[in-house]
């Protein structure tokens, strides 16, 4: 299994690209089918990511919604007829700011602890 830190890794990656993807705004993002493609993919990459974390870590950090980081991600990959795009828009303006921010953290953690 791969260091959790890899997974923190991919989780604050694809928190950049959303970023990238969406500097310029709700109405460019709800215009064009082709960001909030990529989005999604990348909201998808950070559950699977949050699947893959040590549940002991998860633990660690009860203030971080794992569950339903993960259960948006079985949203948008089973239920992809169903998404509602201003949803996922509120993830990205609401949830993705803080979880930047604690993954963030943990990598910091994790890499003074080497």
């Amino acid at each position: 299994m791969k260091d959790a830190a890899v997974f923190l890794q991919h989780i604050r990656d694809a928190i950049a690209r959303i970023e990238v993807y969406t500097a310029a705004g709700r109405r460019a993002f709800l215009s064009d089918t082709m960001v909030q493609d990529a989005v999604i993919r990348n909201l998808e990459v950070i559950g699977e990511a949050v699947r893959n974390l040590p549940i002991d870590l998860r633990r660690r950090h009860p203030k971080i919604p794992w569950r339903s980081i993960t259960a948006l991600r079985n949203v948008l990959i089973h239920e992809y007829f169903g998404v509602d795009i201003d949803i996922v828009w509120r993830v990205v303006e609401r949830r993705l700011p803080t979880l930047k921010r604690h993954v963030v953290l943990m990598l910091k953690k994790s890499s003074q602890a080497r």
